[in-house]
């Protein structure tokens, strides 16, 4: 009797990269690898890199919670997943992470864009139209987590310091701005501007390389002297930032310790985000078989490239663990202590808090408390912790603040060759359509832009004809 070459795992449902039709998908081991197979009808099988550390991908399920429900859906189910968006009804997850694109309009046009922005695409948001996405928002969400003025380049938007006095004035915990980061180096006076809204703002600051040449191949040009400028004034005020780096295989994966130590340089940095390229939008000279790479992977050169972080560092974030892994420090004097391992998962699994949680929330503050003995900061958290920390426990720490966090996100967003049905019903970052829908960040840039939508209508007008009766 013969033996499969792989071992069969797990069923789901994905689809074709190429029509984009939802088609049936095996998860299988072999190799040490975990591998997604599936079969088009029309355009026959793939077999898709998925992870690198099966008891890795295995851990995931292990990581998961009762779903927060956003304040109100916006669509019924009709079709299925993933045609119905958003969020429709049967979706799991409310949006942690909202995306507001306030323009269609950069000034770059990098080769990798999931949204195919440029100087001549699209146009500028009118004040209104932002208004009612902001609006849009709230309405979902209540207290939203984190909101991320997009684009396109939001920096460039003629009215961009009124949609953050408007920002600012709804129930808003976090506001982040999404740039390229050229505006903040060359005009004189933004960062300035920047300064007066904080504390409660963010910038997310695109970040992909040291070398010229992966800059040029993701990004169109060198922008490393920008890059450094802005981050310049960025340190002079203190305006809280994060890195953002898009991964390609081949590129840039070898540089991840090296970010993440550059980061750590920084007063104003609070961390850094992985993102490994998504296959949607623009992805000029991009090979899926040969650049794509896995949240494993990242995970493994974090551990590999530096002396940070441990195995038990960095974890799946609960809400959405196929797409997402985090690991926590704190950082104080030159000294960097991870804070993730310090956590007994039940923590942030158990969707009550009961005592013996609490007696080991107390347990983490005493060794918090140990380590930071010395601790001189004068400021304090209004709360505590978790208001900074996704995810983890509520704790006391009066003698810390956001500067003292310093955080590592690796964000996987599938595309159409490893999209999975079952974790897309989990995806928590949303992007804000033009008709004010919260769309999943996997879907939008799949089947809901501009240039996308015809082909999402075919498939349902496809779907509609074989549920219309058939007379003899």
């Amino acid at each position: 009797m013969s033996a499969r070459n792989y071992t069969y795992y797990d069923f789901t449902q994905s689809m074709c990269s190429t029509c984009l039709e939802r088609v049936d998908a095996k998860i299988v081991f072999q190799d040490d690898n975990v591998f997604m197979l599936k079969n088009c009808l029309d355009h026959g099988p793939e077999k898709t890199l998925i992870a690198t550390d099966v008891d890795y991908y295995k851990k995931i399920r292990h990581y998961i919670k009762p779903s927060d429900l956003p304040k109100k859906f916006n669509t019924k189910v009709e079709h299925g997943c993933p045609y119905d968006c958003g969020l429709c009804t049967d979706h799991e997850q409310h949006s942690c992470v909202t995306i507001v694109e306030i323009t269609d309009r950069c000034n770059l046009t990098c080769p990798t864009c999931y949204a195919g922005s440029s100087p001549t695409y699209g146009r500028h948001r009118t004040l209104d139209e932002v208004r009612s996405m902001l609006d849009a928002v709230v309405a979902s969400e209540g207290e939203p987590d984190i909101v991320q003025i997009s684009g396109g380049e939001p920096t460039i938007h003629p009215n961009i310091f009124d949609i953050l006095d408007y920002a600012k004035t709804l129930p808003i915990r976090h506001i982040m701005i999404n740039t390229n980061g050229i505006r903040i180096a060359d005009d004189k006076g933004f960062a300035e501007r920047l300064n007066d809204y904080m504390p409660g703002i963010e910038i997310y600051l695109q970040f992909d390389s040291f070398k010229p040449d992966v800059l040029t191949k993701l990004r169109g040009k060198d922008l490393s002297a920008k890059r450094q400028k802005a981050l310049e004034k960025l340190e002079k005020f203190n305006i809280h930032s994060t890195l953002v780096v898009t991964l390609e295989r081949g590129q840039n994966d070898d540089e991840i310790g090296k970010i993440i130590d550059f980061a750590l340089e920084y007063r104003c940095l609070r961390g850094v985000t992985f993102q490994p390229t998504q296959v949607a939008g623009r992805t000029d000279n991009f090979d899926p078989l040969k650049n794509k790479f896995t949240l494993t992977e990242t995970r493994q050169g974090i551990l590999d490239q530096t002396d940070i972080f441990k195995e038990n560092d960095i974890v799946p974030v609960p809400c959405n663990p196929d797409a997402l892994a985090m690991a926590y420090a704190l950082k104080f004097d030159g000294k960097v202590v991870p804070l993730t391992s310090m956590i007994d998962p039940d923590i942030f699994l158990n969707g009550t808090r009961n005592t013996i949680l609490l007696e080991q929330e107390e347990n983490l503050q005493k060794e918090l408390i140990k380590v930071f003995s010395t601790s001189q900061t004068g400021g304090t958290l209004a709360k505590n912790l978790q208001t900074l920390l996704c995810c983890l426990p509520m704790i006391s720490a009066p003698n810390l603040s956001y500067e003292n966090i310093f955080r590592v996100i690796i964000l996987k967003f599938m595309d159409a060759h490893d999209f999975d049905v079952r974790a897309v019903k989990k995806a928590c970052v949303s992007i804000v359509s033009k008709d004010l829908k919260m769309i999943p960040f996997e879907t939008m840039n799949l089947l809901y832009r501009d240039n996308k939508i015809k082909r999402l209508n075919e498939i349902i007008e496809s779907k509609n004809e074989i549920k219309k009766p058939v007379y003899i």
